[in-house]
Formats: C-alpha cells, structure tokens, sequence
C-alpha cells in the first residue's frame, strides 16, 4: 500500500524518512507518482521540522528588509512562522532550468541496492521537475549519450511535467557516453541565460567533460552536477573471493575476469582520485558538484540541489 505523505499528519519524521528510501520509491512504477511523493513528503517533513529553510512554499517569498512596502508583507507566513516575509512577484521567481540527463549504457548498473544509476537519476530529475514546476520555473529537459537523444525546451506550465515524465520513461539506457558534444551542442542552442543541471555518473573522459561545461559557464549559465554512482562502484565491496566477470556496459567486448579483492585497494585509490578530480575541476570552472549515490534518500538528495541552488542565487 502507498501512503499519502498530505494524509499522514500523524506520522514521525523517522517515518517520512524511511519513506523516501530508494528502496520504499523503487517499488512505484510511475514517475509522475514517484515525483509527487517524494516531493510532497519532503516538504511535510520539512513542516514538521523548525527548520523551513527549503521549502516549497516559501520559495516565492523572502525576508522583510526595512523600506519594504507593509502593503507586501504575507500575513499568512507571519502567521505561521513568526517571521516577515515579503511576497515576491513573479518576475522575481521564475526561471529557465536545464535537466541534463545522461542514458548512456554504464547508466543501466545496479550492484545490490534496489534501483540502476539511471532509475535513480530518473526519479530524482522527475521530482526535481514538480518541485520546479510547483515554483513556476520553466523546466527543460535533455536525454544524452554520445549525443543528444531528445531534447524537450523548457516550459513552465503544470502540464508540462507530463512530457517531461513521458520522455524520461520511454528512454532506456545504452550505447557509448559522449558529454562533451552534446554539451557543446545544447549550450549553442539555448540563448537565454539560466540553470543546468547535470545527472550523470560521468563516466567519460574528464576533460572533454569539463570542457562542455566550461561551455555552459561562458554562456553565462548557473551549473550543478549531481554526480550518481552506485556504492559497489565506489569501493568495489564484493563478498565473493571467486573470480569474477566485469562487462563493460557500453562495450560488451571489454571483460575482465579477476578475484575484486585482488584489485580492490587499488581500484579504491583510483577512484578517490577520480572524486577528487571532478570535485575539483568543477569547483575551479565555478560548477556546484554534489555526490551521490543509488542508496542516498531522495530527501537528502534535494536538500543538497536546494542547498546549491540557494548559494548559486
């Protein structure tokens, strides 16, 4: 049974937070459900919690500041929070987001936990659509592997989610990675200044990655990465000291067959580096870069885009 987070004022926060475990989310089908609840239940925790930093309802507002109009004061915010809250008109709010999302092969791996790279990044691209949406935002979408897939222009109205959540869910994850091209192309293509936001394990070569959003950056557009990997492809925690087959996922000719715990030390440092890189790199081109992976709470994954978007402005 699925549970209504507006129908269960009664129930705990460690509930909620449960609840929005990729494990409790992988077991809906539908996206646009999935986005519902777990934006929904993100902001009923968030009510429920004395800290309303992020929520939804306060993001057409912000605070009083002296020689403001009295005559823009919400009432209603004072009423609840005790604090002035000046309503912003639309102008203010609304702006043009990018989702970038990758549909390469190496998106298709899932080790133990309950959804592959891409599963994961699908739902929370489709919750980041309704939360963008509910703020009025007009919310874009590209699907990418080698190349640009689709392309859908971003539109604000409610609707739109609906082709949104429909692109995502016909699209299947394979073939080559290729970021730096359809970065290149996607930045000629969009004019008007706005956010990017990229959902990808970015398993490509890093510097033909960073150049496309260097690309971004020059066109005067805000950029977050929020860099999915599933936790066996962090550490590499294979249980079995039998010999093992790895495919390549983009390439099934590519095998290797080992014992993992005969190159787990090793694997790890690589990777590390790997981290260090793409944190590093983006925080030099003046890119937001947060890490996750498949077993990160979906509410933890958007307070960390809302946390970026904030300082981003």
């Amino acid at each position: 049974m699925i549970l209504d987070p507006l129908q269960t004022s009664g129930a705990a926060s460690q509930g909620l937070t449960s609840y929005l475990e990729p494990e409790a989310i992988s077991r809906i089908s539908r996206l646009d459900l999935v986005a519902r609840y777990v934006v929904e239940g993100y902001i009923t925790g968030l009510h429920r919690s004395p800290y309303h930093g992020f929520s939804v309802e306060f993001s057409e507002h912000r605070p009083y500041m002296p020689g403001d109009n009295l005559r823009d004061l919400d009432w209603k915010a004072l009423a609840r929070t005790d604090r002035l809250y000046i309503k912003r008109y639309e102008e203010e709010t609304n702006a043009k987001v990018y989702l970038l999302l990758d549909a390469s092969g190496s998106m298709d791996f899932q080790s133990a936990g309950p959804m592959s790279k891409f599963r994961y990044a699908s739902c929370l691209a489709a919750s980041l659509s309704y939360l963008m949406l509910k703020q009025r935002d007009a919310v874009g979408l590209m699907l990418f592997r080698d190349r640009i897939c689709s392309y859908v222009p971003p539109r604000s109205v409610q609707s739109h989610l609906h082709v949104l959540l429909k692109e995502m869910s016909q699209t299947q994850p394979e073939a080559d990675t290729g970021m730096g091209s359809a970065f290149h192309d996607l930045a000629d293509r969009i004019s008007r200044r706005g956010l990017v936001v990229v959902l990808s394990d970015l398993l490509d070569d890093i510097d033909e990655v960073l150049a496309g959003l260097r690309h971004f950056r020059h066109r005067g557009h805000e950029v977050i990465v929020l860099h999915i990997l599933d936790s066996r492809e962090r550490d590499l925690d294979f249980k079995s000291r039998s010999n093992t087959r790895f495919v390549d996922l983009e390439n099934a000719d590519q095998q290797l067959n080992t014992q993992p715990w005969h190159i787990q030390s090793q694997y790890r440092e690589m990777m590390d580096d790997f981290l260090h890189t793409c944190s590093y790199r983006c925080a030099e081109a003046g890119i937001d870069y947060i890490l996750l992976d498949t077993a990160t709470p979906f509410d933890l994954a958007l307070s960390r885009y809302l946390v970026s978007r904030k300082r981003l402005g």
